[in-house]
């Protein structure tokens, strides 16, 4: 589609990190999340959406490249993509910029891509604000950094949350606290601040909007402000439900567990500080994370409202999404994510604004979704020329996938690359493929194979594993058939390509 041809809405982009798919008013009856509720009415609401790798690095490159984490090469928080002359292709950025739209990125993006490089790039956006130190390793060319504007509130926010452990993901972080802090002094207020200014004086009213705003939380830890910790009571909060084993079974979780000690050592570390607490203790977890996605969907409430008032609401595509979800003590107390399953897999993903047709504002799609649909979908909107050698689908178009696929290949960092877990899942179903040990000599233990087979319908929580159920050797055999061909369709593309037709034989 040509751009002369086409009316091209504003597209803005609202994003958290780690938050669950069911932390929000939609799906919870106790949180508190109006602007996104708000959002859900105006728009379509995607239930089986998942992410393509259950942690931040992965799945963002996914998500902003249009390519799987294994088509990418990024597959753990250790990964990039550090060469700008080899990318796989445009990121999202840098196609709305390509487009003609204004590109202005406020908050996090984690591309992983300052390795060795002196000014990393920012990848298409031309305003760009991070609320980390310029040492930090997320800085991009020319973008305003809270460390060199407010550096006195950054060092407050460091102090308060010392205790916290790295990525604030320790025992402490999970616990949190009642912040002391003023919201501005937070990372993801002085984010917001700068958006909100940005709104109020950047804009240019010739070209179209892209606008991204994109926060650190509601990922530990949970120092959170006690305004929106008020808006909830403990007596309103479930205790986490726990399966009837003590220890994880043969599962991808429990081969991981084995690959990566310390991994599992920071799993029982936690496991051992929340047996001992009491319902009310746990509760209190999960209150302040909850008030962590409230504390964000004010910030997003905000900007709507100025863009409402700056009469840029008329035309727009309003994207809501997070990167993947939240353990939250499932599981015999895991918390983060970093596995297949559906609290860290499946993400809320609601597509809303003016340029959603009137007939599809306010309901919900049960067809399968993932976030690398998010590139074609933003594309067409912007009248791009698709891509045909991307994997995913333009969501509001007319084709849709059999299921949705996620990968997994252990936590990185401290251990060797685990033997690939695979996952595909349709809105009954969930099949899981996995080898133990790592990924070096796995080639020759392909009849290794484990599996694991969930009926989501009816065990939504996965303790039951049906894999090795003769009377479910039909549906894991088929879900099997589904998962091979689909990366097999997918990976036939792209992300290269060679024809002496081009890309026509693609399309």
């Amino acid at each position: 589609m040509s751009q002369e041809s086409h009316n091209q809405p504003d597209i803005i982009f609202l994003m958290t990190d780690q938050q669950r798919w069911d932390c929000i008013g939609q799906y919870n009856e106790y949180i508190r999340t109006p602007n996104i509720d708000r959002i859900a009415a105006e728009g379509i609401t995607f239930q089986e959406a998942v992410c393509q790798a259950p942690m931040c690095v992965p799945s963002r490159s996914s998500m902003m490249f249009g390519y799987y984490p294994s088509q990418l090469g990024v597959r753990t928080n250790y990964g990039g993509l550090f060469e700008e002359d080899r990318l796989p292709s445009e990121p999202l950025p840098e196609l709305m910029r390509r487009a003609g739209y204004q590109t202005a990125g406020f908050g996090k993006t984690h591309w992983n891509h300052a390795e060795g490089v002196e000014e990393p790039s920012t990848r298409g956006f031309e305003v760009r604000a991070v609320g980390l130190a310029r040492t930090s390793g997320h800085y991009e060319q020319g973008a305003t950094m809270m460390g060199d504007t407010h550096a006195e509130d950054l060092e407050a926010y460091h102090r308060e949350t010392k205790d916290f452990g790295g990525g604030e993901e320790n025992a402490n972080g999970y616990t949190g606290m009642t912040s002391q802090l003023e919201m501005h002094q937070h990372r993801d207020g002085w984010v917001a601040e700068q958006a909100l200014q940005f709104l109020e004086d950047g804009v240019d009213p010739d070209r179209p909007l892209f606008f991204y705003l994109s926060f650190l939380k509601p990922h530990a830890g949970f120092n959170v402000p006690k305004a929106f910790e008020d808006l909830y009571r403990l007596e309103d909060i479930p205790d986490i439900a726990q399966p009837p084993w003590l220890d994880e079974p043969d599962t991808h979780l429990s081969a991981s567990d084995e690959l990566n000690p310390h991994s599992r050592q920071s799993y029982l570390d936690k496991r051992q500080v929340w047996e001992q607490r009491s319902p009310e203790e746990r509760k209190r977890t999960t209150l302040r994370y909850w008030a962590n996605c409230s504390w964000l969907d004010h910030y997003f409430g905000r900007a709507l409202e100025k863009l409402e008032r700056l009469g840029r609401r008329r035309d727009t595509l309003v994207v809501f999404l997070s990167d993947h979800g939240e353990m939250l003590g499932e599981r015999q107390y895991r918390f983060t994510k970093y596995n297949l399953y559906d609290s860290s897999v499946r993400v809320p993903l609601i597509l809303s604004g003016s340029y959603i047709p009137e007939r599809n504002r306010g309901t919900v799609d049960a067809k399968p979704a993932e976030l690398v649909d998010v590139v074609p979908t933003l594309m067409e909107a912007a009248g791009l020329e698709p891509n045909p050698m991307l994997p995913g689908v333009d969501l509001l178009g007319g084709l849709r996938h059999r299921g949705t696929f996620c990968e997994f290949h252990g936590k990185g960092v401290t251990a060797p690359h685990s033997a690939p877990a695979y996952m595909w899942r349709t809105g009954e179903w969930k099949l899981i493929l996995y080898i133990e040990g790592s990924v070096a000599q796995a080639a020759s233990r392909v009849h290794e194979t484990k599996g694991e087979l969930y009926h989501l319908l009816t065990d939504p929580n996965e303790w039951d594993n049906l894999y090795e159920r003769e009377e479910h050797a039909r549906i894991r055999e088929q879900l099997k058939t589904e998962l091979l061909m689909h990366l097999a369709v997918s990976w036939a593309k792209g992300p290269f390509f060679y024809d002496r037709g081009r890309l026509k034989p693609l399309r």
